[in-house]
């Protein structure tokens, strides 16, 4: 441990890296912390507890991990310091004694907070990465005022194993969320202010429970008054089933968005990375996603440079991105993570090949972000007003399709109004306010 004074905080800074999991979990720690009569606080140089939430996807999470903790050493008050999230369960006991942090919870674990901060103030050891069947949710405090887009994890976990991948060793395996208390969730969201929500989990259309499937919850969140979106995010193409599909068609709040990452165009690289589809069985699934919904925008994930990957298989991803048409995506260079199978994989790639696919890659993918977006130029469509902008008066909302729409009128953060999208930029559109719309 270090040589912090071994007083109970007074104020906290949660400090959030990686996916939209990780920025849910941040938000129900602060929750925690508030709960106990703490204080945020904006600046984390200033706070007497920071708490690092970790990703562990990204590359060099570890050392950018230790990088913050150092930072904090040498320019905050000597803070208590946290750190939670998937890098805390990959190190473990490791982060205590190569940083001497004085807390370090998992994500499964992150409802003990409160309790391993007391300890930690009394100058004991303060670590718990443990995974257990009970899920965390229900010893979680009442939501409060939320924005009006709020995210709502209803599955955690993966059982795919992607090789590349940390995800089963630092979440654990896939676990759902009953039913009745995402709807009471929901309900506590909207009541707090949500119009919008998004549902979380690593692989979320493998949500289940007692039989029913992700489409059920949505029509379950489609009865509830006052609630004007639902989205969902993150899938995994093998769980794409019949009836959510028939979802986006039949259920008026379910936006006209997919994200469905697919990783490689190349059935033999898919397959080294055991992803269990194709590219004909991604694309097929594709087809029947627009025949369902016409107007959909689709997203995806891509990493170029996995072990083995020839210019012949990124060419495959290259088309499989011509043949889509992304309205939106995101795309990494391939990193090992230890204890991954590919991290040992034999023809690791050139960092200097890697830099040039990624830079074609996203060429492609820009092109076709910039193509979406003019082709929604003149068309009206609700916009949900989020926040404001840096110009006078500027507000910004989301389109349908997740675009952001840059607006300036009367309306208010928290309107649904419908919107004429009137120019075009490569990442956003701007828009001109029609009407007010009853949510």
């Amino acid at each position: 441990m270090n040589a912090r004074p071994t007083t109970s905080p007074k104020t906290f800074h949660v400090k959030s890296f990686g996916c939209q999991m990780n920025v849910y979990d941040g938000d129900r720690m602060a929750e925690l912390m508030a709960a106990q009569g703490m204080r945020a606080s904006d600046d984390q140089y200033a706070a007497d507890l920071v708490i690092l939430n970790t990703c562990h996807i990204r590359e060099k999470a570890t050392e950018k991990v230790y990088s913050d903790i150092g930072r904090l050493r040498k320019h905050g008050d000597n803070p208590m310091i946290a750190v939670a999230g998937c890098v805390a369960q990959a190190e473990g006991e490791e982060i205590i004694r190569r940083a001497k942090v004085d807390v370090v919870v998992g994500p499964q674990a992150y409802h003990n907070l409160p309790g391993l901060v007391a300890r930690a103030s009394r100058g004991e050891a303060a670590l718990d990465t443990d995974m257990p069947v009970d899920l965390k949710f229900g010893q979680l405090p009442a939501r409060r005022r939320v924005p009006p887009s709020a995210f709502l994890t209803v599955q955690e976990g993966c059982d795919k194993f992607c090789t590349y991948c940390v995800v089963p060793y630092t979440r654990g395996a896939e676990v759902s969320r009953p039913l009745t208390a995402i709807v009471d969730e929901a309900k506590a969201l909207v009541d707090a202010g949500a119009k919008e929500i998004t549902l979380l989990g690593q692989n979320v259309n493998a949500w289940e429970d007692d039989g029913r499937a992700l489409h059920d919850l949505i029509a379950a969140l489609d009865r509830l008054p006052g609630l004007a979106r639902i989205r969902y995010t993150t899938s995994h193409p093998n769980d794409m089933r019949d009836g959510l599909i028939a979802a986006h068609r039949d259920v008026a709040k379910l936006m006209p968005f997919l994200h469905l990452p697919v990783q490689a165009g190349s059935d033999r690289i898919l397959k080294a990375m055991n992803r269990s589809h194709s590219r004909d069985s991604y694309l097929r699934l594709l087809d029947r996603m627009r025949a369902a919904r016409p107007d959909i925008a689709l997203s995806g994930d891509f990493i170029v440079g996995f072990p083995g990957e020839t210019e012949a298989d990124f060419a495959q991803t290259l088309s499989l991105v011509d043949a889509v048409g992304y309205a939106q995506a995101y795309s990494f260079k391939y990193s090992p993570r230890p204890g991954t199978p590919a991290a040992t994989m034999a023809d690791q790639v050139p960092p200097d090949v890697m830099d040039d696919r990624l830079r074609r890659l996203q060429a492609a993918l820009n092109r076709d972000q910039a193509a979406f977006n003019a082709a929604t130029v003149g068309r009206r469509c609700a916009v949900l007003l989020e926040r404001q902008g840096k110009l006078e008066g500027q507000l910004i909302g989301k389109s349908p399709w997740l675009q952001s729409v840059h607006l300036v009128g009367d309306a208010a953060i928290g309107d649904l109004v419908e919107v004429e999208i009137v120019e075009a930029g490569a990442n956003s559109v701007m828009g001109v306010g029609v009407a007010p719309l009853q949510a």
